[in-house]
């Protein structure tokens, strides 16, 4: 089993920063693509952005592909998502994701663990 658990979010105001953590424990993330989702109030949990294993290989939503950047440290069992230039409509509870394979996987909603997720409200 993999506990995932977010940190980071907040209230910002529109053009603003946050950066959003999940550590993870249990096991190793071996193997693991690694993620984030979103859920706004209303609408369905749609794809952020995925990070293969080896963090060579990174995905973005187009919605906030050149805003949003994610990161990883597999010693530190650590995943980020650096946000910036944020938008009211980027306001959302953020869930970490983790997957067994390839970031394909995670971003078709084939996810083996989810955080709990962690608010961010983005004021205008």
């Amino acid at each position: 089993q993999v506990q995932l658990v977010e940190s980071g979010g907040g209230v910002v105001q529109a053009g603003g920063s946050l950066r959003l953590s999940c550590a993870a424990s249990g096991r190793t993330l071996s193997g693991y693509a690694m993620g984030w989702y979103r859920q706004a109030p209303g609408l369905e949990r749609e794809f952020v952005a995925s990070i293969r294993w080896s963090g060579t290989t990174t995905s973005y939503a187009d919605s906030v592909k050149g805003r949003f950047t994610i990161s990883r440290d597999n010693a530190k069992n650590a995943v980020w998502l650096q946000t910036n230039s944020l938008k009211p409509e980027d306001t959302a509870i953020y869930y970490c994701a983790a997957a067994l394979g390839l970031p394909d996987l995670l971003r078709a909603g084939r996810v083996d663990y989810w955080g709990q997720g962690t608010q961010v409200t983005v004021s205008s």
